[in-house]
């Protein structure tokens, strides 16, 4: 009875937070999207979201970040397997981590330096004789920077399921003949789905709504929700219209999330 009541007090500053800093934004977001510009009731913003402008921009928004999760997960977990198989494998996945501590501006405004006309990038195409390109405020900058950015969250999730691994299964596999290719589809891919799972998941959803990287890195020539928020609440201050974008944009998440579920049944 006691560990009860215990429980109940250490779960009130749970509750208190997911009111306050869950519940009750998005509440306001919702009681928001039903005003127009001109702060009138109305069901105008929902109908506007369904025409062809907004649902090319959720379009774009899901391909941009359904690039940037494949391309993340392609390049992580083959790195993530050879974290797990080198001898300091925890100070090699530290600095991998590292850099995702540093400002997410300051890696940005380092990238205009680097894709930049006079930049790194164009230096080396120069030196191997291909000339100068623009590189930056391009898709392919966008999405570069963009898996650079996301790529240690991916990595992580993936490490753990990796170095979880029961080797005696691998041996398993070995011994009954199966090939490489087969012991990593049938064996080690199933058994790491959820680290793969959790990395989609911690990536996609955040690439969904990404805003500064197009501004700073694409030049606004990608488009994504996120984008569209800043613009209505920032720009022309429609705050009812970035509120039904806000709105959609939490029942993608939601769904996405509901889809990458890593909790296991019982059997």
């Amino acid at each position: 009875m006691e560990n009860k009541q215990t429980r109940s007090i250490f779960m009130v500053p749970y509750f208190l937070w997911i009111a306050l800093f869950v519940i009750a934004p998005i509440l306001l977001v919702l009681y928001y999207s039903f005003f127009d510009i001109e702060g009138n009731v109305s069901l105008v913003n929902y109908q506007k979201f369904f025409t062809p402008v907004y649902l090319k921009m959720t379009f774009s928004s899901f391909w941009y970040a359904f690039l940037i999760t494949a391309i993340s997960l392609l390049v992580a977990y083959p790195t993530a397997y050879l974290l797990t198989k080198t001898r300091h494998k925890q100070l090699w996945l530290l600095l991998i981590i590292v850099p995702s501590w540093i400002n997410l501006l300051l890696k940005a405004y380092a990238f205009l330096g680097i894709f930049g006309t006079y930049g790194v990038a164009n230096s080396f195409l120069k030196m191997i004789g291909i000339g100068a390109q623009q590189i930056l405020f391009t898709d392919f900058s966008f999405v570069f920077v963009s898996v650079y950015i996301f790529i240690p969250f991916m990595i992580l999730p993936i490490f753990n399921s990796l170095n979880e691994l029961n080797p005696t299964l691998l041996d398993a596999a070995d011994d009954l003949g199966a090939s490489k290719w087969t012991t990593f589809r049938r064996v080690i891919f199933p058994l790491t789905i959820d680290g793969v799972k959790s990395g989609c998941q911690v990536v996609f959803i955040p690439a969904l709504s990404l805003f500064m990287l197009t501004r700073l890195i694409a030049g606004n020539r990608v488009i994504t929700l996120g984008t569209a928020i800043e613009q209505q609440f920032l720009v022309t201050r429609d705050w009812g219209m970035g509120s039904t974008i806000a709105v959609f944009l939490i029942i993608i998440m939601v769904f996405i999330m509901i889809v990458t579920n890593t909790r296991k049944r019982g059997v």
